[in-house]
């Protein structure tokens, strides 16, 4: 699958499925916008892309800041111009019991997982409208589609990215723009890696293949979605799960 001559932004691309995401797209051929808070990893990803001979920028996003997203949308059109594909990749969580969570931690949970990747859909999507064309895949996670004990918020706003995702791709495909959604299971990242050791252990056993994905087998999804052989695919959603889930 080629993506010469395609412009691809990755939010959550210093590390992560978001990195292996930019990293597939930029050996496709695609200029890839590398888009992190995370100036110090956010530089070296791109730098690294790079020095394999692919096209690659590093521009910092706070998706949790309004005024970050529409600073990024304004760098993003004065550096490489209009957008082919945007993968809202950046995604965190915090596992908790739904009492013991604070205001505060929800609001960070729905404000980077749901509305951050709103408002950059929003911010970058006008010029995609007026030029006819464009791919977007919002990475949500099956937490959104089946519930995930611990996760209740993150779910929450996973959800909410999911439900966005069917809406946005009723109204956009007038546009000619294939909106989708990609949705993990346990995927080998800092975040997982983050959960006691002993859930791990229950995730492992739930998942018929045994072994949580690699970054690289969700990328493998997310660009099926940018690419060109999913140009009659809108709205949907597909869990890469190893079988953890099987929703209908």
């Amino acid at each position: 699958m080629s993506f010469k001559d395609k412009i691809a932004v990755v939010t959550g691309a210093a590390s992560g499925i978001g990195q292996a995401t930019a990293e597939a797209l930029a050996a496709a051929g695609a200029t890839v916008v590398v888009a992190d808070i995370n100036s110090e990893k956010g530089e070296a990803a791109a730098a690294a892309m790079r020095g394999k001979g692919q096209q690659a920028v590093f521009l910092q996003v706070d998706l949790t800041d309004e005024n970050s997203i529409n600073a990024f949308a304004n760098s993003v059109q004065a550096k490489v111009g209009t957008l082919d594909i945007l993968v809202n990749g950046a995604g965190w969580g915090h596992t908790q019991p739904f009492c013991e969570g604070t205001p505060e931690l929800w609001e960070k949970l729905i404000s980077l997982n749901f509305i951050g990747p709103m408002r950059l859909v929003k911010a970058l999507l006008p010029k995609m409208m007026e030029r006819g064309c464009g791919k977007i895949v919002n990475v949500a996670s099956d937490a959104g589609r089946v519930g995930s004990l611990g996760e209740t918020v993150y779910s929450g706003a996973k959800g909410g990215l999911i439900a966005f995702t069917k809406s946005l791709a009723r109204e956009m495909a007038r546009y000619n723009i294939n909106v989708n959604c990609v949705c993990p299971g346990p995927t080998e990242t800092p975040l997982l890696f983050a959960v006691p050791e002993k859930i791990l252990d229950a995730f492992r056993k739930a998942i018929p293949f045994r072994r949580f994905a690699k970054p690289s087998e969700i990328a493998d999804a997310v660009v099926f979605f940018a690419g060109d052989g999913a140009s009659y695919i809108t709205g949907q959603v597909l869990s890469v799960s190893g079988g953890l889930t099987m929703v209908g």
